[in-house]
């Protein structure tokens, strides 16, 4: 166990690890159950049922990159605490995707990083899209964005952020559509109002939903009066907190009214 335990981590595979840690059966303190994200479990905690309870409830510890003590009854039930599993999720750092090669994606990139993201960088035009210009991205893709999302679709999660910054209809478009068609946990797209509304005409065009069309956060960022590049990632840095943590006492640009610039500021 222990040794696939190891090539999931150097592969940075999530999985999570599940151990009793306190019963009050004679035998099974210890017992350990490892569980890979496609589901496959190695090892027992001593009965099909919690396996198959403590199984499941591994997998959404996965998806959210959480630790916990989870207590059940000797055969998974719930309610009981017969049983406490210590379940240990071992998850490669989220990822931010980036697309479009500009100013504002550099300093995006920069401040992403900082807060623990895996930060890609991906547009189609090689001459923007360098390793030179975004040094602390971990990757630099020269690619469609579309066609970039949909080869690393299936690895996209809650944890994980797309950020379209291309602000050209003919990336963005295809783009959002490709990224409404995983579980990334967060979408956002630049824009002033109008190009948004004449985005959001675009996507409806392409078969997007109403509700589809509400998980994009755009304009994106929330509205704390930012102008430069590193003011604008704040924004956007903090609309990605806020979503994540179910914060409701901020007001996004996506949801207010008015222009999105202000210009002067209070001293």
């Amino acid at each position: 166990m222990y040794e696939v335990l190891r090539d999931c981590l150097r592969r940075n595979e999530p999985v999570v690890l599940a151990t009793v840690v306190d019963t009050a059966a004679a035998t099974g303190l210890g017992a350990k159950l490892l569980v890979r994200r496609g589901g496959q479990s190695i090892g027992s905690l001593g009965h099909p049922g919690l396996d198959g309870v403590v199984g499941r409830d591994a997998l959404g510890n996965l998806a959210s990159g959480q630790i916990s003590l989870r207590h059940y009854g000797p055969e998974g039930e719930i309610g009981q605490d017969a049983v406490t599993v210590f379940v240990e999720s071992f998850s490669p750092p989220p990822q931010m995707i980036i697309l479009g090669a500009v100013d504002f994606s550099a300093a995006l990139a920069s401040l992403a990083k900082m807060l623990g993201y895996r930060v890609v960088v991906c547009d189609a035009r090689a001459v923007f899209a360098t390793a030179q210009r975004f040094p602390d991205a971990d990757e630099v893709v020269v690619d469609w964005p579309d066609r970039y999302l949909s080869r690393v679709a299936a690895e996209l999660g809650a944890r994980d952020a797309v950020c379209v910054l291309t602000h050209d209809t003919k990336f963005d478009v295809p783009a959002i559509v490709t990224a409404l068609a995983t579980e990334v946990g967060y979408i956002g797209a630049m824009g002033s109002r109008q190009t948004t509304e004449r985005r959001n005409v675009r996507l409806r065009e392409a078969g997007v939903t109403g509700d589809q069309l509400a998980r994009v956060r755009a304009p994106i960022g929330l509205h704390i009066g930012a102008r430069s590049p590193e003011e604008t990632a704040v924004s956007i840095c903090a609309e990605i907190i806020s979503c994540q943590t179910g914060t409701d006492v901020v007001i996004p640009l996506s949801e207010g009214s008015g222009p999105i610039h202000h210009h002067g500021r209070a001293s």
